[in-house]
């Protein structure tokens, strides 16, 4: 059986000394993407939309530095901590989505102190385009021919090139594809209940379709961490089960709190 064969070159564009990765790309455009998001949510609520460009510099920055840090210190905490400065590194790569959540969740904190901002709404509503954000990483992990599947016959086995001509399951796009399926479901969610009860059942939602999803398709992957446990699970799982149970009680508190929602 032939597969389909993948050798594009993560670099988008050469400007001398410098370059411009589709990965990079991806990453920034989903936050551009994410503001017009924010945007109509904002007008949706009657709320001034001039402080979207600021939030997304908030973003950015907690979600850059949050998925680098656990990923230094989960998947490759050796050579990290016998090589730190390494960690200032970013555009070699490495990145933990688990990681950028956390980052976010603080650069939020910040901002709702800061902008005299509910933290709650604004973690709620950051959830609907943070699935984008999570998607458009897969497909930029995609042109880098990185986080690969398990060896794999099926037909729709891609082959990356430039790593090894062994088809592969294309983890890459399962993950993106899913959170491309999450954000639907959110907005649909978002405009189907009220504003009070949206600020208290998209953040679990989120948490806990997101982290599913990570957690089945990590069976597909290739272990991504330099070390190995007793354990049946990967990092990765073990990463999201924590999000998963936070996930499933926020989502039984906001259901036993929504008449309160409703009352407001």
């Amino acid at each position: 059986m032939e597969h389909f064969v993948w050798n594009i070159d993560p670099t988008l564009l050469h400007l001398g000394p410098l370059e411009l990765r589709w990965y990079g790309l991806l990453f920034v455009g989903s936050f551009f993407l994410g503001a017009l998001i924010l945007n109509w949510i904002y007008k949706r609520e009657a709320k001034d939309p001039v402080v979207i460009e600021t939030l997304l510099i908030y973003l950015m920055v907690g979600a850059v530095i949050g998925s680098r840090l656990v990923h230094t210190l989960f998947y490759e905490p050796e050579f990290y901590l016998s090589h730190p400065l390494e960690i200032l590194y970013v555009w070699k790569g490495g990145l933990a989505s688990h990681g950028g959540l956390l980052g976010v969740l603080i650069a939020l904190y910040i901002f709702a102190k800061r902008y005299n901002e509910s933290y709650m709404w604004i973690v709620s509503r950051v959830a609907i385009p943070g699935a984008l954000t999570a998607a458009f990483v897969r497909f930029g992990n995609l042109f880098n021919s990185e986080i690969l599947g398990k060896p794999s016959e099926v037909p729709w086995a891609i082959v990356f090139e430039r790593i090894d001509l062994i088809p592969r399951h294309p983890v890459q796009l399962y993950e993106a594809f899913a959170y491309l399926t999450i954000l639907l479901f959110l907005v649909t969610l978002y405009r189907k209940v009220t504003p009070e009860f949206a600020t208290r059942i998209l953040p679990g939602t989120f948490l806990f379709l997101v982290f599913t999803a990570r957690f089945f398709i990590e069976y597909t992957k290739t272990r991504q961490a330099a070390y190995t446990t007793d354990l049946p699970f990967s990092t990765g799982q073990l990463l999201s089960i924590p999000f998963i149970l936070i996930g499933i009680v926020w989502i039984i508190w906001a259901f036993i709190n929504k008449n309160k929602a409703s009352q407001k």
